[in-house]
């Protein structure tokens, strides 16, 4: 394709990455599409998206290794990013969710304090009951408008007034658990539902209190973010939370800006005859991701990929230690997504602009320089009255 990034063209021989670059067929405008009577929600297909090749790939290293702490995609209206996002759940595996009260899965029941933990599950899974069953991802998406207490949950008031108790509600993080949260806008929400979501994404849980009630809930979700630079900009501690960073401009080549006229056209047309197009290749893709999950959890980094991370950070004076766990988690999962075991120097390339871009801050590397200054002067006062 016309807008593969450069560096990623020496590693993207994986069979994910051939996968986003294989074209579909056009017969679909050639079928009558069913009148059903019903909606049905069913995103355009992941594959189906022309070009995007550094977003597309961003999408999937997170999702293969949520430890990246998640994508924020910067663009225009218009270039995809959110047919992107919403496509995602069509290429997941599904997921094992509990049957508990208390949301164990069965990995937890085989601790040694499991039993006092969770003593209803734990009985009910050493007796051969199933405790959990397992459903398709799902894509939770954040409203613009949603109050704190929407985010991270509370007292439900119609509960309170109709039946006079008082009862805690889970919020949107809880019900994000295990799937995957999207915040389209994220640099217009309130800077404190920020703050809450990125806490619950980068602690796995959280804790809700309302007077002398409180509740725990879980929320290892993948967090992915979109804005459009146009209508503000985010914080730079909130921007330095997100692990990849991907800029989304509108495709530049006459042929692949038709090829998605013709591809959005034949799925509005018959959304059924496009979907069944791409379902081979769905399915082939989602179990690629299911590999390359299970090969995430023995991949390991060179040690000359270790030392190129390292000097690449300091090189380009990046203060955040987050740089180089995102650098070498997505280039840990870019392996994996290769079918190996070790993540090389061209890992590290490919995942690097994504990884680091956008992390260097102008105004902290002046304020040190100052500072340093500032410090020189006064060593040197020092030395004059002692006479050194």
């Amino acid at each position: 394709m016309s807008d593969v990034l450069p560096h990623l063209s020496g590693t993207d021989q994986s069979a994910l990455l051939r996968l986003l670059s294989q074209s579909g067929a056009r017969a679909v405008l050639a079928e009558e599409a069913p009148d059903l009577g019903i909606a049905d929600r069913r995103p355009f297909p992941f594959l189906a998206i022309v070009g995007q090749m550094e977003m597309r790939v961003a999408l999937l290293l997170a999702v293969i290794n949520p430890a990246i702490g998640g994508v924020l995609l910067i663009g225009p209206r218009g270039t995809g990013k959110t047919t992107a996002v919403r496509s995602l759940v069509n290429i997941l595996p599904d997921v094992e969710v509990s049957d508990c009260e208390e949301g164990v899965l069965p990995e937890e029941l085989q601790h040694s304090n499991a039993r006092l933990l969770f003593p209803d599950c734990y009985e009910k899974f050493h007796s051969g009951q199933p405790i959990s069953h397992y459903e398709p991802v799902k894509l939770v998406e954040l409203p613009l408008n949603a109050r704190l207490e929407d985010v991270v949950g509370g007292i439900n008031e119609r509960v309170a007034i109709q039946q006079q108790r008082v009862r805690l509600e889970k919020g949107i993080l809880a019900r994000a658990d295990n799937n995957l949260l999207y915040i389209d806008e994220v640099n217009l929400l309130d800077d404190e539902i920020v703050d809450a979501i990125l806490d619950a994404a980068a602690q796995g849980s959280y804790t809700v209190r309302r007077g002398a009630m409180s509740g725990t809930y879980r929320s290892r979700f993948v967090l992915i973010g979109s804005m459009n630079p146009e209508e503000g900009r985010l914080r730079p501690q909130i921007l330095d939370r997100f692990g990849l960073r991907v800029n989304v401009r509108g495709l530049t080549a006459k042929e692949d800006r038709l090829e998605v006229y013709h591809r959005v056209r034949a799925y509005r047309h018959n959304a059924t005859q496009f979907l069944r197009e791409w379902e081979l290749a769905t399915a082939e893709v989602r179990e690629e991701i299911v590999f390359a999950r299970e090969l995430l959890k023995q991949t390991t980094l060179a040690p000359e990929a270790l030392e190129l991370g390292l000097t690449l950070v300091q090189d380009l004076d990046i203060d955040s230690h987050r740089a180089e766990y995102t650098l070498f988690e997505a280039a840990r999962a870019y392996a994996a997504s290769d079918g190996r075991d070790v993540a090389t120097v061209q890992d590290v390339r490919a995942v690097a602009p994504m990884a680091l871009r956008q992390r260097r801050s102008e105004f902290m590397v002046r304020f040190f320089e100052s500072q340093y200054a500032e410090d020189e002067q006064i060593r040197a006062r020092i030395d004059e009255l002692i006479g050194a």
